[in-house]
This record gives structure tokens, sequence and C-alpha cells, in this order.
């Protein structure tokens, strides 16, 4: 499946394999080298996620299993209705966000998620390369909703970073970020506060990450609005949202990646570069077709 050389990458598709035999196709489609695959950072990924899972391996990939099949439910919700199954935050805080073990499970698996599905590896890259990797020395960082920590890891440990910060509504999902920081190893010092983005205070960054937020929102041009204001002058925003994508607490569909492009646009903001990345196995031009799922990541600054 893989070639040699890539011994976290093997150790943890063997674990996963051993959770959920069923996902081999996938996972040989997932990494054919005819796809789009940078084995050099999916090994990195890989032990970032055997280093944050620790003892906790075998229940992340049983995990990622469980999430699979609730995903799979919600898109055939999604392929019979043409919508989700949820459309405002208080049935996302009572059908999910109050379920522990639903949570718990939620948050493994999306961790195994930034490996096994190519667009969240490829988000994942562009937001190392091409975000992080060219914001200017001494910038200020703000994530917003860092979850699993990978993109928070990746700002902090630029040594061009002056300053880093995350802020998230939830005390267990800043405990569970500054536990992965540790897990990697980090060095540095974090700062995690439980701040709402609708009640953020007056400070401004040159460097800012919201990644995956926008679609669980009622009116993701609000937080725009929010975040436009929290940008300083001549910084950047990292902004990612799939269209098209069905889960258990995702409110707003974009319906193709020009809805979300165009409503970053309208809310101030000059994109200076984007990346479209199809759902695992699907072109570009098939995702779009019958409405696949498609990661859209844009990199902007004030307009």
């Amino acid at each position: 499946m893989i070639p040699s050389g890539f011994p976290y990458l093997e150790k943890l598709i063997g674990r996963q394999l051993a959770a959920f035999p069923g996902h081999r196709s996938f996972l040989e489609k997932r990494f054919s080298p005819a796809g789009r695959v940078d084995f050099t950072f999916d090994e990195e990924i890989a032990e970032k996620v055997i280093q944050i899972a620790g003892k906790n391996l075998d229940r992340i990939c049983e995990d990622y299993r469980r999430l699979s099949g609730i995903v799979l439910d919600e898109e055939l919700h999604f392929r019979r209705t043409g919508r989700y199954r949820l459309s405002t935050f208080a049935q996302a805080d009572e059908q999910v966000y109050s379920n522990a073990d639903l949570m718990s499970c939620y948050m493994n698996g999306l961790l195994a998620s930034q490996l096994w599905w190519s667009n969240h590896t490829e988000v994942l890259q562009f937001f190392r390369d091409d975000f992080i990797g060219h914001n200017p020395n001494g910038f200020s960082h703000l994530e917003i909703g860092p979850g699993h920590g990978l993109f928070l890891y990746f700002a902090a440990a630029s040594p061009r970073c002056k300053t880093v910060e995350a802020w998230d509504i939830s005390d267990a999902s800043l405990e569970h970020t500054r536990q992965a920081l540790a897990a990697m190893h980090l060095g540095r010092d974090v700062s995690l506060k439980k701040v709402n983005v609708f009640d953020a205070p007056r400070e401004q960054f040159t460097s800012i990450a919201f990644s995956e937020v926008l679609e669980h929102l009622e009116n993701p041009r609000d937080a725009l609005r929010i975040l436009r204001g929290l940008l300083a002058e001549g910084g950047r925003i990292f902004l990612n949202a799939p269209v098209n994508s069905p889960a258990p607490d995702h409110l707003y569909l974009f319906e193709t990646p020009e809805h979300l492009l165009d409503m970053i646009v309208d809310a101030g903001f000059a994109v200076e570069s984007s990346r479209l990345a199809p759902c695992t196995g699907a072109t570009l031009k098939r995702a779009r077709k019958l409405k696949l799922t498609i990661s859209v990541a844009a990199i902007a600054r004030k307009g």
C-alpha cells in the first residue's frame, strides 16, 4: 500500500485495518501512487497522531470506524433530502455536544481523518506550507476552535511565530488541545483561553486560523465580520470549510466552493490564494458534478 521507509504510517495503517478491516479498499485508494500523495508529509502526520493517541491508539482507530458509520448515515440523509439533518445550534447542542460518548468518538475520529481523508491532509499541508510558511517574522497567531491541535502545533512550531493563542467555548476542548500539544512535545507556551468569538475581546492578530468552524454556525457571515475586526492591517487569515459535507453537527450548507469564497469576499476580505480539495478518490470535476465533499481553504487579507 505504501513504499518502505515510512514506519509511523505503516504502523498506523496496520492498527486502523485491525479495527476496521472493511476500510482496506478505501485506504488503498487513499494512498494510491496515482493519487494526491505526499508520503513524507503523511509520515509526519502519522507520527503526530500516534503521539497524541499515546496508549489510546486502538481507541482512536475504533472511534474512526464508528465515525465513518455515523457520517455515512448523515450522507444518506443528505442524498435523500438535499440538506443537513440539523439547522440550529440548539439542536446540535442537544443531540451532539451534550453527548459525552459521541463527542469523544467524534474528536478521536476526526484526529484520524486528518490522515485518512485526503482532503483533510491536503488542507493541513496547504496551511503549513502556504499560510504559516509565508507569514512574516514575528507574527502573532490566533486559532479559534483548535480541536485536535495539529493546525495550532504547526503555527506554534514556526520559529517566526512570536506569540500564539487559541480560543474555544469549551473547557473540555481546550484541555484536549492542551494535552495534544504536550504529547507532540511542542516546547513553548501557548495561551489557551475560553472565549466565544461572538464576544471577542478587542485584540488584533497578524495571523488567524479558522478551520472547519463556519459550517457549524447558523450564520457564518456574522463570524466573518468579527474575524475581519480581529485581523490586523497587513495580516493574513486562513479560512477552511467543506461544501456538501454532511456530519452530525454541520448546520450551514455551502453548496459550491464559490458559495464560500464569495461569502469571504463579501465580508471584506481579499482572497490571496485558495485550495479546493475533493474527497478521497474523487476528482474535482466529479465532486462538483455529484455534489461530493470538497474542502475549500482560502488565504486572505483585509480587502
